[in-house]
């Protein structure tokens, strides 16, 4: 992903602190330096690394205190670096925040117009992703399907033309989420399965605006749970 744009300046202050809280340079708790000495020390502006702290807060990273600074709230789990480019991390966070505002929609949309055929087709997406987490196998292609599927539902070709436009982005953000999930408890590997079906419930169901908020939801977990540590689990 991080071959599509260039990243900017925030985006590459914002990998290097993640990674500095990654390697503990940065301990839990601790307070970062001050927003002027970060400038010096990384070569930029302020407003640049404050782009790179309101990123982070985003993110449940790190958390400001009035009158106090910056300081590390969480550090992600290790095994992140094992899966991905931090030069990259920046571009997925960004990509699931696309994807919660415009699948939501889609959700919604799908659970006013999905037929016999959209319900169908959901299902078969649902029971080979089911399948593949069975297996312990990442199932990327199935959860894409299934996305997909409900996007197809909403009866607007935007919506399928967008995830479509997108997915080699999108199956990297899952790829690497999925990966994560794999080194987690059994626990987590149901709770996402139970997030999709949650969503499939409220569209068979014809509740749109439960189908918005589920996908919502589920969308939002999957990116905060790139930034979870196992440990703390």
């Amino acid at each position: 992903m991080s071959e599509t744009r260039r990243p900017s300046l925030a985006d590459q202050v914002y990998d290097q602190l993640l990674t500095k809280i990654l390697e503990e340079e940065y301990p839990v708790h601790s307070r970062l330096p001050t927003e002027e000495v970060l400038a010096e020390n990384f070569g930029v502006s302020r407003p640049v690394v404050r782009g790179a702290l309101s990123r982070l807060r985003d993110d449940g990273i790190v958390q400001s205190r009035r009158g106090s600074g910056s300081y590390v709230l969480r550090r992600p789990d290790r095994e992140l670096i094992s899966f991905v480019p931090l030069e990259s991390v920046s571009d997925v966070q960004r990509c699931y925040e696309f994807r919660i505002e415009v699948e939501g929609a889609a959700a919604a949309w799908a659970a006013r117009r999905r037929d016999d055929e959209d319900i169908a087709a959901m299902d078969a997406a649902y029971l080979e992703m089911e399948q593949t987490y069975q297996q312990n196998a990442p199932g990327v292609e199935a959860d894409q399907r299934l996305h997909l599927a409900i996007a197809r539902a909403a009866k607007n070709p935007f919506f399928s033309s967008v995830l479509e436009s997108l997915s080699e982005q999108i199956a990297y953000g899952v790829k690497l989420s999925r990966s994560l999930t794999l080194l987690d408890a059994p626990v987590r590997q149901e709770l996402v399965l139970a997030e999709h079906r949650a969503i499939l419930d409220a569209i068979r169901l014809q509740q749109p605006e439960v189908a918005q908020a589920t996908m919502r939801h589920h969308i939002t977990a999957a990116k905060d749970r790139m930034f979870v540590d196992q440990q703390e689990n």
